[in-house]
């Protein structure tokens, strides 16, 4: 088994660095103090079939949770470390070798986001936001593991500028001299363009001025692009495609772009009137169905969009606008917020817990009797899939 181990370990090490399988993943957010333990959310995921996890830190008891469960992990150095990353090269490497090395390869960490919407948000911090990831990239180098863990960080909108039509997208000035050296540096190092893209928001700020129907992709008439000849029947591939143009205008035509954050609140302060239960499940559903198709956007077709909900559960201690509590799919005790035919944990006074249909045997079909009593249809659906 010690060899077995080592030569999967070599392997791990040996392949190129690839921190997305499918097109779909999750961000398991912990801004909460009533969510479920590490332990709980592995098993949630995986009876949800979600592979791809982000989370926003290194927590060791979800990297502890998360070993031997074949979950793809992008860990996060938060915005707080770094100026000191940016400072020390060894405290980079010791980052590195005590959060993402030592777990290596049971926990599969495939990734590691340094810094959160940094450029255009924070002008302090994205000072040291180039030489942050320099260092904790050229750390990943002296550990022997760049190869198989990705250095990325991601953005959100405010970089951009005359994002309308999506071809007339540039980067903003003030964001423009930081952003260039820092997708040099990425496209050196093969890693993707990230970005935190809200047509809820959008939608929310915008009033009048957007169909809701084109931010749910729902049916609705689109917009036509006269610069590119490109029509859209839905905002986040516009959002998408605006991005792509501003890389252009930058130089980086070839660079991928990857959905890191995406999501519909369910609730929300009054002012936020589409955060409601019915509109988070249809952007859901209908994001799922344009993931699962496996095609790219109009100026990018061949290149297959990848994203991550944002978010798991819904975060009781999170600040700012009302709807920021609630873009969970599930709610804190593990039950969904609303129906996208996921299971969810089923509680019990003692202790949560999932049955498979393909562990009942013979003799043991009471089981399946109380399952049947106790689970969700959409949730009897996916079993009998097994």
């Amino acid at each position: 088994m010690r060899i077995l181990g080592l030569l999967f370990f070599v392997f791990f090490l040996g392949r190129d660095a690839m921190a997305f399988t499918g097109t779909f993943g999750i961000n398991y957010g912990r801004i909460a103090d009533n969510i479920p333990s590490p332990d709980k959310v592995v098993m949630l995921l995986k009876a949800a079939k979600i592979k791809n996890v982000r989370i926003y830190d290194a927590d060791h008891s979800v990297l502890n949770a998360f070993k031997g469960t074949g979950l793809e992990l992008v860990v996060g150095l938060n915005n707080g470390l770094l100026k000191e990353m940016n400072a020390n090269p060894d405290h980079a490497l010791n980052w590195v070798e005590d959060n993402v090395k030592a777990f290596l390869p049971d926990t599969h960490i495939v990734g590691i986001a340094v810094g959160n919407e940094v450029l255009g948000n924070d002008a302090d911090l994205s000072q040291a936001l180039l030489g942050a990831v320099k260092n904790v990239y050229n750390a990943t180098k002296k550990l022997g593991i760049d190869r198989a863990v990705q250095i990325s960080t991601a953005h959100s909108q405010a970089v951009f500028e005359n994002s309308y039509p999506p071809s007339s997208c540039t980067f903003t000035d003030a964001v423009s001299p930081l952003m260039k050296p820092l997708l040099e540096f990425f496209s050196q190092i093969g890693s993707p363009f990230c970005l935190n893209a809200y047509p809820f928001l959008a939608y929310t700020y915008n009033k009048g001025k957007i169909d809701i129907n084109y931010a749910l992709f729902q049916p609705n008439k689109g917009i036509d692009d006269e610069k590119t000849d490109l029509h859209y029947d839905n905002l986040l591939d516009a959002q998408i495609d605006a991005t792509y143009a501003a890389l252009e205008d930058a130089g980086f035509k070839k660079m991928e772009v990857i959905i890191t954050e995406t999501g519909w609140a369910s609730h929300g302060d009054e002012s936020e009137a589409a955060a409601t239960p019915s509109n988070a499940r249809t952007y859901h559903f209908n994001l799922r169905k344009r993931l699962a198709k496996r095609k790219g956007t109009p100026l990018r077709p061949k290149h297959i969009l990848k994203a991550y909900i944002f978010a798991l559960f819904n975060e009781d201690l999170k600040q700012g606008a009302g709807s920021e509590k609630y873009y969970g799919l599930f709610k804190a005790d593990g039950s969904i917020s609303y129906d996208l035919g996921l299971p969810g944990l089923k509680s019990s006074s003692t202790s949560y817990s999932f049955l498979s249909f393909k562990e009942l045997g013979a003799g043991k079909w009471y089981r399946w009797c109380f399952l049947l009593l106790t689970i969700s249809g959409s949730t009897l659906i996916l079993l009998l899939r097994l």
